[in-house]
């Protein structure tokens, strides 16, 4: 597996070549992840959740981040690296520079950050003082509740068009992927369509460019719940490697995720 950068993901979209992306969060699995060539790889404040047993993400500190960011590039050299910017780490775009510049330096290639347009002058200072972002976009768990629990957004036309703005807006600020989750797939297609840059999904059906799943979830061992649009790929193939295996092969197929793990 050669190193992969955002080149190849900006290349990939043009060839119409879809990829498959996962959390973690340590160095072992992501030394498994790197022998089976899984391309990005995400440090997710999901940890909060899967790793410290919370209700949210919200208690995950920049320092815990910093942490498993070191932990997943000592593992791994060659998948690219996207680290999430945890809640209240971005307020203002200086602190967004400040803090995503610790992530920098422990081995991310990328921060992922959460929000619409509000976030358009953090995306042009990030990206002007060298720090590629991925903006996410539809479910933004930190949000969890201004929205009153992980509910599916973009259903209402007028939250779908705002969303189509907010993603256009992001892309123009510099934002070079767009993560969206748990948003309907006909919606999730139209801004893949309207888009140059990479999108990935995550229950958002497949005509995105790329997908990601918590790691938890595609092993069917999530301690709290498995959200409908997951797949336990290990239940498959009682096997890590082929599970991973099989999950980045179906997602280059298309074959994943299919009607029963797509929000309508």
């Amino acid at each position: 597996m050669k190193k992969v950068t955002i080149n190849d993901l900006m290349l990939w979209k043009q060839e119409g070549r879809k990829f498959a992306s996962s959390t973690a969060y340590d160095a072992s699995f992501a030394q498994l992840f790197e022998q089976q060539e899984m391309p990005v790889l995400l440090v997710g404040d999901s940890l909060g959740m899967v790793l410290q047993g919370l209700s949210d993400t919200l208690p995950v500190t920049i320092d815990d981040m910093v942490y498993h960011t070191r932990c997943v590039r000592a593992g791994n050299s060659k998948s690219l690296l996207m680290a999430d910017m945890p809640f209240m780490s971005y307020a203002t775009p200086e602190q967004a520079c400040d803090n995503a510049a610790k992530l920098m330096r422990a081995g991310a290639n990328m921060v992922k950050i959460e929000g619409g347009d509000w976030l358009v002058d953090t995306v042009k200072m990030l990206t002007e003082r060298a720090v590629p972002v991925c903006a996410h976009l539809g479910l933004t768990p930190q949000s969890v509740n201004i929205f009153g629990g992980f509910k599916v957004q973009g259903r209402e036309q007028d939250k779908a068009d705002r969303m189509v703005r907010d993603a256009i807006a992001l892309q123009e600020a510099g934002a070079q992927v767009i993560l969206l989750e748990c948003v309907p797939a006909e919606l999730a297609a139209r801004i893949t369509e309207v888009l140059y840059v990479p999108v990935i999904g995550i229950g958002a059906g497949n005509a995105t460019d790329g997908q990601i799943l918590v790691m938890h979830d595609m092993f069917g061992i999530s301690a709290n719940y498995m959200p409908k649009f997951s797949k336990n790929f290990l239940a498959e193939t009682g096997d890590m490697r082929k599970a991973v295996s099989l999950y980045i092969d179906q997602v280059q197929s298309g074959e994943f995720p299919d009607a029963a793990h797509t929000i309508a």
